[in-house]
């Protein structure tokens, strides 16, 4: 049976026509898969990253919180108080303070102040119990020396915070705490003449706080978090973790292989794994980052972000489908038509394979000529396809860019939270140095905020820092940074002070400025500061330094009577 020129020409066109559509179509969609899994590492990467440094941030002010606690000055005078009732007092005065930082903070299970001798007995405790903060008194205090997080913290400077492995808690007595996993975050405790006499001691809820810290990630993610040795601490199947407590060992790396290169000590710090379980489309693409933290006794951990590959290819799969199926259909018309074909397929086809590398390479999209048939429609899937692709990868952008915002400033009031107001004055004190510049640190706090908090509620406590964040920025000219630090207190930095006593002149004005009432929801309400001023470099060297005697002052503008300044140094208001 013979063949006629027009079958062979339809059967040849239709082979033209098939090949180059499949082939485009396979390049696409390989294209467009390998794109779409490097913006999911790229992302995954970012996010790690920045959740990394959230956890660093979330440790700093843990460690910032038990500085606090251990600076207060009844603190400091317990050790030399020898009146069974005085003490007793300031007991309970340093228990409420336990109290008002557990209610501050959900990730905190538990504050103590352990002294030194007595086995390291406990002195003032507060645990969390479900929703009610106990305190643990008289007989039920317990001795705590033969645990690391006290016998090791022993050996610290004075002003050093020590943050323990994580652990599970087996500490009997300790409420909410008792079987979850933990680390202990302790520093020293000196009277009036340097020696340490206690230690306080906070007890972090590790699952609550890695809720606060992934709040913002989307729900697909996947948490992980191992030692140095790879032991896994957090992980989707909490069953899974912590196995060397329960005398099995469960690793990272039996999951993601990669992960091994993370633990060695030369290792990258940083790096993108996939897992061996499941199939192809059932593994899981994943980032992991080394954190470590000079002050812990572990040297680092491993935390990393996964989430399921089939989720990254799901739109791959879709455009997968209706390529194919333009294909085909291209293929079937090709046949019917060949001489018509011929010509018409060459041009159309040439552009969008030329599109469709432009696209891979630039990621820009060209048009093509509008058409109204077949290879028109398959150049509108392309061309869909291809905006839906940059779409995407416009939205990564973008989460990446909230994220770095979240992690700089402060919800609330929009101004610089502590770590970027630290990143500013580090800054500024560089410039100082290099130019021989003074520069002016004031620390603000706001007078009975605690009581404007329980007689409108906490919703308008927050309307009330809003307005002062938006009085110290309006007021305060010539100010480098303006900066939320939390709660209520605020810093203000003035660089480059030609006349040092020109700070003199803007704390009046701030000062004249709180004693205008607020107009907040219809309520006339008066809001005062105390504000304490330290000077570089008559006050120190450096921005905790600084910080402190910023600090200092503020607390002697308080205890002056509130609602005015006072400079460390000068002894002025």
């Amino acid at each position: 049976m013979r063949f006629g020129i027009a079958f062979k020409l339809g059967c040849l066109m239709a082979l033209f026509g098939m090949l180059p559509t499949g082939l485009a179509g396979y390049y696409i969609y390989h294209s467009s898969r390998d794109l779409l899994l490097q913006a999911a590492e790229r992302d995954l990467l970012t996010s790690v990253q920045v959740l990394g440094r959230n956890l660093h941030a979330s440790l700093r002010n843990i460690s910032l919180d038990a500085q606090v606690l251990t600076n207060g000055p009844q603190v400091h005078d317990l050790d030399a108080i020898q009146d069974p009732a005085l003490r007793t007092t300031v007991q309970d005065n340093l228990a409420e303070s336990f109290r008002a930082m557990l209610l501050a903070h959900p990730d905190y299970m538990q504050i103590r102040l352990i002294s030194t001798t007595d086995h390291g007995l406990e002195l003032v405790r507060q645990d969390r119990d479900g929703s009610n903060i106990v305190r643990v008194e008289g007989a039920d205090l317990q001795e705590k020396g033969h645990y690391g997080y006290v016998f090791e913290a022993l050996h610290m400077p004075v002003g050093e915070v020590r943050i323990s492995p994580i652990v599970i808690n087996h500490e009997q007595g300790a409420h909410s705490g008792l079987g979850k996993p933990t680390l202990h975050v302790s520093t020293p405790v000196a009277n009036a003449d340097g020696k340490v006499f206690a230690l306080l001691v906070i007890n972090v809820d590790l699952d609550q706080l890695f809720t606060q810290l992934q709040g913002d990630l989307p729900k697909e993610y996947q948490v992980y978090l191992s030692n140095r040795w790879g032991d896994l601490l957090v992980h989707p199947d909490h069953r899974r973790t912590f196995g060397f407590d329960q005398g099995r060992r469960l690793f990272l790396q039996d999951e993601f292989p990669e992960v091994s290169r993370l633990l060695a000590d030369t290792g990258p710090t940083a790096l993108i794994g996939r897992s061996v379980e499941g199939d192809r489309r059932d593994k899981l693409v994943a980032a992991f980052v080394k954190l470590s933290d000079n002050a812990a006794s572990a040297p680092f951990v491993v935390l990393g972000l996964g989430q399921p590959q089939s989720h990254v290819l799901a739109q791959t799969s879709r455009a997968g489908t209706s390529i194919l199926q333009i294909a085909l259909l291209f293929s079937v018309l090709a046949l019917l038509a060949a001489v018509i074909a011929s010509r018409a397929l060459i041009r159309p086809l040439r552009s969008m394979t030329d599109a469709v590398e432009l696209f891979s390479r630039e990621r820009k999209i060209s048009e093509l000529p509008p058409r109204a048939d077949e290879l028109g429609v398959l150049a509108h899937r392309f061309h869909a396809m291809k905006q839906e692709i940059l779409t995407q990868l416009g939205d990564l952008t973008s989460s990446r860019a909230a994220f770095e915002h979240l992690a700089r400033h402060d919800p609330l009031t929009e101004l610089p939270n502590r770590r970027m107001c630290f990143e500013q004055l580090e800054q500024a004190l560089v410039a100082a140095r290099v130019n021989d510049r003074k520069m002016a640190l004031v620390f603000v706090d706001l007078d009975h905020f605690k009581e404007i908090n329980d007689e409108h509620g906490h919703r308008f406590g927050d309307l009330v820092l809003q307005a002062v964040a938006k009085l110290l920025t309006s007021s305060s000219e010539g100010a480098d940074c303006v900066a939320r630090l939390g709660g209520d207190e605020f810093v203000m930095c003035f660089s480059d002070l030609k006349d040092p006593q020109k700070i003199i002149g803007l704390l009046e004005k701030l000062h004249q400025c709180f004693q205008l009432p607020l107009f907040i929801e219809g309520h006339r309400v008066k809001i005062h500061a105390s504000m304490g001023v330290s000077l570089f470099p008559r006050d120190g060297d450096d921005i905790g330094t600084l910080i402190q005697h910023a600090d200092h002052a503020m607390y002697r503008a308080k205890s002056a009577g509130r609602n005015r300044y006072s400079f460390e140094v000068l002894g002025g208001d």
